[in-house]
């Protein structure tokens, strides 16, 4: 995993941020029509939400690698690191439909598209071997970026996830009887203790959802 320039591409885009305010001023642009079910303190609502937009952002390469890290662990290496391939490739070589989007705010937009595959891929998962491969909880998180970049555009973006997926995945993937084997790996202490440093980010941040 190439995780190393993706934390590059992140701090320069923190820097270009520092510089323009491009993304405060388009977050100053969404709170007015963000959800009622998204809770956010009284005060300093445009700096809390910054604050989980670069989380949101730099927590794309540490889930990378601890994934990566998990899958060794595990011995589930063959069916991790294709989805975190994928979600590599949405930093080093991203969608024309993103082409325009630059700094943090644009980072946004591929940190949510990384986000929202595990989210899919772990949905299956669960839906075929009752346990996630990768049990991060980013629903709310994902959430609350989707209303952040906008609902149209999200829901472009939710499109390109969804057919990454389908190509990668399919209901046949899950009849192998290689795959039902990694059901053991995937409820085994090792693993789930693996994953326990990686509670619910949103509410750390300060931002929940009221449902």
């Amino acid at each position: 995993m190439n995780t190393a320039a993706i934390r590059v591409q992140i701090s320069r885009a923190q820097e270009h941020e520092a510089k323009t305010g491009l993304l405060a001023q388009h977050l100053a642009t969404q709170l007015p029509h963000l959800h009622a079910a998204i809770e956010l303190p009284d005060t300093d609502k445009n700096a809390v939400m910054s604050r989980f937009v670069s989380a949101y952002i730099e927590q794309v390469p540490d889930l990378l690698d601890a994934a990566n890290a998990v899958a060794q662990e595990a011995g589930i290496e063959s069916q991790i690191k294709p989805v975190l391939k994928i979600a590599e490739q949405y930093f080093a070589q991203p969608l024309q439909l993103l082409e325009g989007h630059s700094g943090l705010e644009g980072l946004l937009d591929e940190a949510y598209l990384a986000h929202r595959l595990v989210e899919e891929v772990n949905d299956l998962y669960i839906k075929h071997l009752g346990q996630p491969l990768i049990p991060l909880d980013m629903t709310v998180a994902n959430l609350i970026a989707h209303q952040l970049i906008g609902e149209a555009f999200a829901n472009q973006l939710d499109e390109a996830v969804h057919h990454a997926v389908d190509e990668m995945l399919n209901d046949e993937s899950f009849a192998l009887e290689s795959v039902n084997a990694y059901r053991q790996h995937l409820i085994s202490p090792q693993t789930g203790a693996a994953w326990k440093t990686w509670p619910c980010m949103s509410r750390q941040l300060g931002v929940g959802l009221n449902v």
